[in-house]
Order: structure tokens, then C-alpha cells, then sequence
């Protein structure tokens, strides 16, 4: 049975659609756990460095195949149960805000310590310090690194076909059962969908780094 891109269009708009919503709050999800857990990795209290430390060392370790499947079908069974996308976020967020926090942590650090002595000769507070004069130094280092862990994270969404969510990836494996002798041309659309919305992360990701940069050194 044969056919034009055309009649692929439902489906893959199904997908296409699946595929942003889960990589966009997936990808709050893990810049928030990101800035949360890089930020404690650099905390006065050793409790603090210890719990975030462990969270980082668990969530960066295991597969994130298997996190999903531990979330979705594993947790149900203790009496915790959540819907396919709010599993696909939580799993794809905790896996690469664990990553993303050695970007936050590694970025601060970078800032060269005269500015860490020019804050607190001003007389700042830690607080004043960090969100004045620190983080925003080490916001612009950040960027090229999580454009990197952002475009990760959206080929990892693929992921999700293993819990049937109708992603990209699932609607392609749909066409394909349908059209089987148009298998390397779906494939290959689904290729060059994934392409541009790579790209597209990238152009943001550009943008704001040269937003950012703009009259500093």
C-alpha cells in the first residue's frame, strides 16, 4: 500500500505536537532542578551538599529507559500512579536536571574569584552577591552547555514510545506497520523532523546568548 506525505500529515502532527509539549515541561523541569540542585551542590551546609549530591550521583547514573518504566509501571504498584506525560516529565526531568546541575555548579565556579571579592568588598549579602553579580557572570557561560543538554533531552523523548505515548517516534512506527514499503521515506522525514526541532533549540539558545552577552567583556 503506497502513499504520499500527505496522507502522513495527521499523524505526525499528533506526534509532532506529543513530542514539543513533553520536551518543553520537561525541559522547566530539569532548568529548574538544575539551578535548584547546582546551587545546593554549592551550599555552606553539609547536609545540603550531601542530600543534593546524592540526588545527582542516582539521577545520573541510571538509564533513563529504565527510570521510565520504574516510574510508570513500577510506582503504581506502591499506590503512587501518575498519567503517561506526567511520568515522561518527571523521568526526563530528573534525569538531565542531575546533569544540568554540574552545568549551574561548573558555571559559578568559573567566575573568577576578583568578582567574588569586588562583591563582597560592596558589602553585598551572600544573596545580593549570587543573584547580583555571580549568577548572571555565570548565566552566559551556561548557555552553550544546555543547548547541548536541551537538544539531548529532545532526542530522549523518543523514549516515550516504550510507555505508548504517541509521539513522533510512535506515529512513525504506526505509518510504517500502514506503508511498509515507504519505510526509509518515513524514517527519513522523521529524521528531518527531529533535525529542525534541534535546530530550533540551538537558534533560541544563540539568541538569548548573545541577548546576554551584549555589553559585557
Amino acid at each position: 500500500m503506497s502513499s504520499t506525505w500527505m496522507d502522513w500529515v495527521p499523524l505526525l502532527r499528533e506526534g509532532l505536537a506529543t513530542t514539543v509539549q513533553v520536551t518543553a515541561l520537561s525541559a522547566i523541569v530539569a532548568l529548574i532542578l538544575a539551578a535548584v540542585a547546582g546551587l545546593c551542590r554549592l551550599s555552606k551546609y553539609k547536609l545540603v551538599r550531601g542530600i543534593t549530591y546524592t540526588y545527582v550521583l542516582i539521577f545520573r547514573g541510571v538509564s533513563l529507559l529504565v527510570l521510565l518504566f520504574w516510574v510508570y509501571f513500577a510506582l503504581p504498584l506502591i499506590g503512587i500512579e501518575f498519567s503517561k506525560m506526567a511520568a515522561a516529565v518527571l523521568a526526563i526531568g530528573l534525569n538531565y536536571g542531575a546533569f544540568g546541575s554540574e552545568i549551574v555548579r561548573s558555571s559559578i565556579m568559573a567566575v573568577p574569584k576578583g568578582q567574588w571579592e569586588a562583591a563582597q568588598a560592596l558589602n553585598l549579602t551572600p544573596m545580593q552577591r549570587m543573584t547580583r553579580v555571580i549568577f548572571p557572570q555565570a548565566l552566559v557561560r551556561m548557555i552553550p552547555p544546555f543547548n547541548n543538554l536541551l537538544i539531548e533531552l529532545l532526542k530522549a523523548t523518543s523514549l516515550i514510545y516504550f510507555i505508548t505515548m504517541t509521539d513522533l517516534t510512535y506515529q512513525a512506527h504506526v505509518l510504517r506497520g500502514l506503508y511498509f514499503p515507504q519505510t526509509a521515506e518515513i524514517y527519513g522525514l522523521l529524521l528531518i523532523m527531529y533535525f529542525i526541532l534541534a535546530a530550533v533549540i540551538s537558534l533560541a539558545a544563540r539568541l538569548l546568548e548573545r541577548k546576554l552577552s551584549a555589553g559585557r567583556m
